[in-house]
């Protein structure tokens, strides 16, 4: 969501750091020591920068010269969150992944194999059913818990529902916020689950919930991002991807009654890094319990390289809104633009962190930075930014409303508090070198075995459809030039036939544009983003010819 947006505007721009946190410990843990393993990732980056020497190092002093206020987070780390874990009686389930990696078959050629492929002994389950009277989100069958990781020390929050339709039939969807830092449960209460929350705390039922012809699953990853925590620390999406496909065998494994129906994988917003990742971690495992039929991606950062162009345009009054900026502030940008596209450039020939973090800092400082010094919301051009940093108040609603100790109580929640996002998670991935990963790269294996749908309300600006249109155009795979021949057609709504934006499709690639969509499409357009949901998992659009 949007939230995971404010990754690239807060996160980068501004770099705040929060106070370091000292870990909450049971009676029983008091006497044991705090793992040192959340350091691992940049513990002595600060170090390793007086070994650079030559362009390198140039480089780094120079974009330390033009942004300082973002390079003095180069050894920000916090400890990780208060959290006393449940002893394993007081869950429903409990799946152990050694039990899982321990179950050997019989293939066709007589030769004995593992049940399901992955490296999972380090990983358990732990879920517990939630009484949908107890919080009233919605009537139907629920299940939360988390994904351990025992070597790691960490501990993804999930919290499922069932389809309010057809549970037995209907598919199973996984919802990912983006940030990298942000809440999915914040996509569940703002966006496309059963409830929202309003300003006095009470739930509103959503008829146009993603599980009204789905089940759908909220995660919160990586760890340390709203009810998930660690005593390590996950900075790069590769590693998240790892434990994602742990979570859902382990899950499908426990709950097999929804491991036949077909799975996809959504998200927005960073989740343009997430889910290529993911599915290309997930279809690799020949030997799967995960029956992924497709991926979407909505308003997402997945080709920086090509989507930085689109910056400027979009401010400009050239995405079919108003401009925000003046011809001056249009015109920096532009000045910018050589420079950020040689510095990406740089990072997708090498991959390495000392030149894709450079590339991050120029090019949300001097891309991103005249659009938020306007005040206008980075989510959507036509309005101002308003209430807290992340410009809508509803979000300080959900954080309260998911503070309420009978809500963390009802859902088995392990941390002493819930924050909506978590910047120095933002932080940690984007001194990692993660942010200007090109990803995109993964979408053409995923587009041999499985259709992909990018998404994109046309307000946006800092995941713009321009940008998710132009990396969809040219990126490389075999049936690029159908794709590219394919028309712009009207994408009209179910119900009443009326137009709501417009698709572009061809072969297993389908790209939409959802007019009146800021970045949170399902929050500005439920109605439309409930119809393309529906339509794109029925096959709608599937293997579509130009």
């Amino acid at each position: 969501m949007k939230v995971a947006a404010s990754a690239l505007l807060i996160g980068v721009a501004t770099a705040a750091i929060t106070p370091q946190q000292e870990i909450f410990k049971s009676p029983a843990d008091a006497a044991k020591p705090v793992s040192d393993s959340w350091r691992k990732p940049l513990h002595n980056l600060q170090e390793s920068l007086k070994s650079l020497t030559g362009e390198a190092r140039q480089l780094w002093d120079e974009m330390a010269l033009m942004f300082p206020e973002s390079f003095d987070q180069t050894s920000f780390f916090s400890l990780p969150k208060p959290h006393e874990r449940k002893q394993d009686s007081e869950w429903d389930h409990v799946m152990k992944g050694a039990d899982v990696q321990s179950v050997w078959v019989e293939n066709a050629q007589g030769q004995k194999e593992r049940d399901v492929e992955g490296k999972l002994e380090n990983y358990n389950l732990r879920t517990k059913k939630v009484d949908p009277k107890s919080l009233g989100v919605d009537s139907v069958k629920q299940y939360s818990g988390y994904l351990d990781d025992e070597e790691e020390d960490k501990h993804l929050f999930y919290w499922f529902f069932e389809s309010r339709n057809d549970p037995k039939n209907d598919p199973v969807v996984l919802w990912l916020n983006g940030g990298p830092g942000c809440s999915s449960l914040t996509g569940l209460f703002m966006e496309l689950g059963p409830s929202s929350v309003d300003k006095n705390g009470k739930l509103v039922h959503n008829p146009s919930s993603w599980n009204s012809n789905a089940s759908v699953i909220f995660l919160d990853q990586p760890v340390n991002v709203g009810y998930s925590y660690s005593g390590s620390s996950v900075s790069n999406t590769v590693a998240a991807g790892k434990d994602v496909y742990a979570l859902l065998t382990l899950f499908f494994k426990q709950f097999p009654e929804y491991a036949e129906q077909p799975f996809h994988i959504s998200g927005e917003s960073y989740a343009g890094h997430y889910i290529p990742v993911f599915a290309s971690e997930i279809l690799s495992h020949k030997k799967r319990n995960i029956n992924l039929q497709s991926v979407l991606i909505g308003n997402g950062l997945t080709d920086g390289l090509t989507q930085y162009d689109y910056y400027r345009p979009m401010a400009c009054g050239e995405g079919g809104w108003p401009a925000v900026l003046d011809e001056q502030e249009c015109q920096a940008m532009d000045n910018a633009l050589p420079r950020c596209k040689s510095l990406i450039e740089s990072c997708y020939n090498s991959g390495s962190v000392w030149s894709c973090v450079p590339a991050s800092i120029y090019c949300n400082n001097a891309i991103l930075a005249p659009y938020q010094r306007s005040g206008a919301n980075p989510y959507d051009v036509r309005k101002k930014c308003t209430g807290n940093s992340l410009c809508y108040d509803e979000l300080d609603w959900i954080q309260a409303y998911l503070n309420k100790p009978e809500v963390m109580k009802a859902l088995g929640a392990e941390v002493s508090k819930y924050d909506s996002c978590n910047f120095d998670i933002n932080r940690n991935f984007l001194f990692a070198g993660d942010w200007m990963q090109p990803f995109h790269r993964l979408v053409p294996g995923i587009l041999e075995e499985i259709p992909v749908l990018i998404y994109a309300g046309d307000a946006d600006f800092i995941c713009n459809w321009l940008g998710n249109l132009a990396w969809t155009s040219v990126l490389e795979w075999p049936g690029q030039k159908s794709y590219q021949k394919a028309p712009i057609e009207d994408f009209k709504l179910s119900d009443d036939n009326s137009k709501i934006g417009s698709i572009k499709t061809s072969g297993n690639f389908t790209f939409m544009r959802l007019h009146g969509g800021g970045h949170m499409v399902p929050y500005d357009q439920p109605v439309a983003s409930l119809d393309m949901l529906n339509r794109w998992i029925g096959g709608e659009w599937f293997g579509q010819k130009a």
